[in-house]
């Protein structure tokens, strides 16, 4: 009896594997628009999908590279989050981004071969890993497929436009202002809430990405907060006022950035 329970659980858990393989197919995958060609067929998707790396998830602390690592592909964030950085030559911990599920990592690596920055997990976190070399092959099969890496190292410029805009705000208010309109923009692309969401980096992370101190970023949470710009519980931030946090980071982001219904 014990033998023939034994091999349920394990048909059991065979099929619930089999079940959470399926669901990670890029077919099924629920950010598939944002990192596939549009009108990709079946067969081109599964040849994509055989090259796909689906690691276990990642915790927090984990780090998908390091600076200085040897370049072997580039990772598609599934779900969670993850922050890009660097070490000055002072060994401090300078942030250059964060990224949302959706996003591609690792694409500054394909000019030298070589990582430049390190990119550790916030929280819990999953991410596809596609081995560059093979990704390079398969373009040559599949045109669209060409096309959408075009689009996606464009979008990579396009988003380094962007951090180099928030930055250039002088005021603490106008950088954090621009700083949560672009992550409520990014929440809105993946169908989320574009108003509501969850702070998974800290004080410190985000003082360091916006160049303040941490002191000034508290300060400046809490004065939106008594101006009725936002609450904020915790990790938890929602926005009120949309239009004055517009105003406040001087339109400095895309009207597709800061453009809500």
């Amino acid at each position: 009896m014990a033998d023939i329970k034994q091999g349920k659980i394990k048909s059991r858990e065979s099929q619930l594997s089999t079940t959470l393989k399926d669901q990670l197919r890029c077919q099924s995958c629920g950010l598939t628009p944002l990192c596939l060609p549009v009108g990709m067929s079946e067969a081109e998707t599964e040849k994509l999908d055989s090259i796909v790396h689906r690691n276990t998830p990642y915790h927090k602390g984990d780090h998908l590279f390091r600076q200085g690592d040897k370049f072997k592909g580039i990772y598609v964030i599934t779900s969670g989050s993850v922050k890009s950085y660097y070490i000055n030559k002072h060994g401090e911990e300078c942030i250059v981004g964060f990224y949302l599920p959706g996003e591609l990592i690792g694409l500054d690596a394909i000019h030298n071969r070589v990582y430049s920055c390190s990119v550790a997990v916030l929280e819990t976190t999953s991410a596809c890993e596609v081995p560059f070399s093979q990704l390079q092959s398969l373009t040559s099969e599949i045109p669209s497929l060409q096309h959408q890496l075009m689009c996606l190292l464009s979008k990579e410029v396009h988003n380094d436009c962007e951090m180099v805009a928030i930055l250039a705000s002088h005021s603490a208010e106008e950088r954090l202002a621009s700083f949560l309109l672009s992550l409520s923009s990014r929440y809105k692309s993946r169908s989320l809430s574009a108003l509501e969401f969850n702070l998974s980096m800290s004080r410190t992370e985000i003082a360091s990405f916006l160049g303040h101190a941490v002191e000034t970023v508290s300060r400046t949470f809490s004065r939106f907060q008594e101006q009725g710009l936002l609450e904020v519980n915790r990790k938890q931030v929602k926005l009120l006022n949309i239009e004055a946090l517009a105003d406040l980071g001087g339109n400095t982001l895309t009207s597709s950035t800061t453009g809500f219904p």
